[in-house]
């Protein structure tokens, strides 16, 4: 295969060029309108909730949750039950694999274009409810046409916001000529890893995609990097060993599931306590929660130019570590069996600290927990402020940290924590609901640490 081929960009400026060419391009605005100016989107005389008037796309419903027996806690939440398709194409150009990457514009990103996956798309999506274009290379994933098939998973997004939301997570392998859109280009594997260290860069359907490829240095190999840390993590896929068996981890989370007594249910958004409905928004009277506003799109290079929708919005930032550290030479992630009222199991496996949004890390209950979320502790490997779900969330903001610990740092952890290695993780990745999608994040953030 030709170097030249038309559409790879193998460097940083070359990045570059072509993303400041798709701003210039893009026509993007997105201005926030009182839920009255939403096209199609009505509120249900009955229940308050919102929807379409298709009824596809999603609902903003209410929850409630119950804690042995008891309620404690009342809010909007998305439910959108059809599942999405999360795809990245990939080739081998001169050797070297290539993923297929989308400069995509999203109403909620904080910086309008992210890069994304080659197919980002709700169900209601790719079959043209919104009667808009056809989504493009929908052909590579799905029907007699398509490639190579190398990762697909079902898996879900974020526990707090959505009720039991899942995306098919899906890599396909092609060997032939793809003709490819201005928004579209062919990026080695390692530069979209490189790139995972800019703030608001690579969207996170295609990091929860990437964090289910197989881990490789540039030239697609695994071989020591003559540093204690990038040996450890080059041992941590390739051995079996493990401070944990892979037997004995499951059985842990197992036992974490059957020890979550919560009771959660959707309940009408006119029956969620203590959040209030204006003609602009959704709010928790406190002011300390997430909003539900409304806004109004145009986009020139989306299938459809001009819409209207819904969006969560957070207040403040999020944070997600993950502490790692080598345990006989090989390095172990911490992860935390994590209850989420909008989970399917209600538990999956999160990062060592995740906290939502307006969270202190010194109001923190669990003393373990609160001393890792007030930094100072071992040596940070990776620091990076993310996006999260642009299609659904406002400018919706995570810290994403991977702190190296050593020897001060006990072995022995609290029952809801393990130590798992990143080759333990990545089996699980083939199938669905054992790692969340912050702790898939950062494992495709450990991806990129060469």
């Amino acid at each position: 295969m030709p170097a030249t081929e038309r559409g790879v960009v193998a460097t940083i400026a070359e990045f570059d060029r072509w993303w400041a060419d798709r701003h210039r391009a893009g026509r993007f605005e997105v201005t926030r309108v009182p839920f009255a100016e939403l096209d199609a989107w009505r509120f249900d005389p009955a229940t308050g909730n919102l929807g379409h008037d298709s009824g596809r796309f999603f609902t903003i419903e209410g929850l409630r949750v119950d804690v042995g027996g008891e309620p404690t806690r009342w809010q909007p939440i998305i439910n959108q039950p059809e599942i999405g398709l999360l795809g990245i194409v990939v080739k081998e150009i001169d050797g070297v694999l290539h993923c297929l990457m989308q400069a995509k514009m999203e109403p909620g990103n904080v910086n309008t274009l992210q890069l994304s996956p080659t197919v980002q798309a709700t169900r209601s999506n790719y079959t043209q409810v919104h009667r808009g274009a056809s989504t493009r290379y929908l052909d590579l994933f799905i029907g007699p046409g398509r490639g190579e098939v190398l990762v697909d998973v079902l898996q879900s997004e974020q526990g707090a916001w959505f009720w039991r939301k899942r995306n098919r997570n899906i890599v396909v392998k092609v060997d032939r000529d793809v003709d490819l859109d201005d928004d579209f280009r062919w990026l080695p594997l390692h530069l979209v890893r490189e790139l995972m260290r800019v703030d608001n860069l690579v969207n996170m359907d295609a990091r929860t995609v990437l964090s289910c490829m197989p881990f490789a240095q540039p030239d697609g190999t695994l071989q020591s990097q003559g540093t204690s840390f990038a040996d450890a993590l080059t041992r941590s896929y390739l051995t079996e060993e493990a401070l944990h068996p892979t037997g004995a981890v499951l059985s842990w989370f197992t036992e974490a599931k059957t020890l979550c007594d919560w009771s959660v249910r959707l309940i009408p958004v006119d029956a969620v306590r203590n959040w209030s409905r204006t003609a602009d928004e959704i709010a928790e009277d406190s002011g300390r929660d997430f909003r539900i506003i409304g806004v109004r799109v145009a986009a020139g290079n989306r299938e459809v130019r001009t819409w209207s929708q819904p969006l969560l919005e957070p207040r403040g930032r999020s944070l997600a570590i993950f502490v790692v550290r080598p345990i006989d030479d090989v390095l172990h992630l911490l992860v935390q069996a994590r209850p989420e009222i909008g989970l399917l199991d209600l538990v999956e496996m999160g990062p060592t600290v995740q906290l939502l949004p307006g969270v202190d890390p010194s109001a923190v209950d669990d003393p373990f927990v609160k001393e890792v979320a007030a930094g100072g502790l071992g040596r940070v490997r990776y620091d990076t402020v993310l996006s999260e779900e642009g299609g659904r969330f406002h400018q919706a903001l995570t810290r994403y940290q991977v702190v190296e610990v050593g020897d001060e740092f006990p072995v022995d952890v609290p029952p809801n924590f393990h130590w798992l290695t990143v080759r333990q993780l990545m089996e699980l990745l083939r199938h669905g609901h054992y790692l969340n999608i912050e702790a898939r994040s950062l494992l495709a953030c450990v991806h990129s640490l060469w």
